[in-house]
């Protein structure tokens, strides 16, 4: 079973599919490769920037402060029943392009999956600013990467290509937002769906196989 996921690692949703993708696939007992793509919620902001997800609905949205954080105050309570710790007073909303040309990188390496669910944690939990070049190196160090050559990538343009790639195909098969799974290219599930859903999914795409 092939899945293809779009999703941001700035994305809350896009966090919450991963883990319950996860759960899903718990009780599947067939092979699975997991193929994560590139897509940017906020391609407008800056890479040096790093702004609050509070201040970001205020000032980008256009939401009342009390709105904004009673809008993350939910988002937190619902990561939370799927054992996720969003602490989004902490997060520092920022680019996402650098972390996902490393993403790219990591896929090469066979290491893509752990990458990516390390950037969720890192900007979920931790608030560590995914535009930072050291910050992105280490991390990548975490999950087995060599730090050095990940820094190279970070600093460079490499997988630029790769990102544009993806993008441009999500625009093509009309992915207005993440996260967006799609199962052996025949099933497509949009958003942070209950595990049965995606159950019924890798059932459908089985079946359809």
């Amino acid at each position: 079973m092939r899945i293809d996921v779009w999703s941001d690692f700035v994305c809350p949703f896009c966090y919450m599919g991963e883990a319950l993708l996860q759960q899903a696939l718990e009780s599947y007992e067939h092979e699975v490769e997991i193929h994560y793509h590139s897509y940017q919620l906020m391609p407008e902001l800056s890479p040096e920037t790093a702004i609050s997800p509070t201040d970001l609905l205020v000032e980008e949205r256009g939401m009342e402060p009390a709105q904004a954080a009673a809008a993350n105050a939910q988002v937190t309570e619902r990561a939370a029943s799927l054992g996720l710790d969003y602490r989004l007073d902490q997060a520092l909303a920022t680019n996402t392009r650098t972390a996902h040309r490393l993403s790219h990188y990591a896929a090469e390496k066979g290491l893509q999956h752990e990458l990516v669910r390390r950037l969720f944690a890192a900007y979920f939990t931790e608030g560590k600013h995914l535009g930072d070049a050291d910050t992105l190196a280490d991390l990548a160090a975490e999950v087995g990467l060599d730090r050095e050559e990940a820094r190279g990538v970070v600093v460079g343009d490499a997988y630029a290509q790769q990102v544009d790639a993806d993008i441009s195909l999500a625009r093509k098969m009309q992915i207005t937002g993440v996260p967006f799974f799609v199962f052996n290219d025949r099933v497509a599930v949009s958003g942070a769906q209950p595990a049965e859903v995606f159950q019924q999914a890798l059932r459908q795409a089985a079946a359809k196989s």
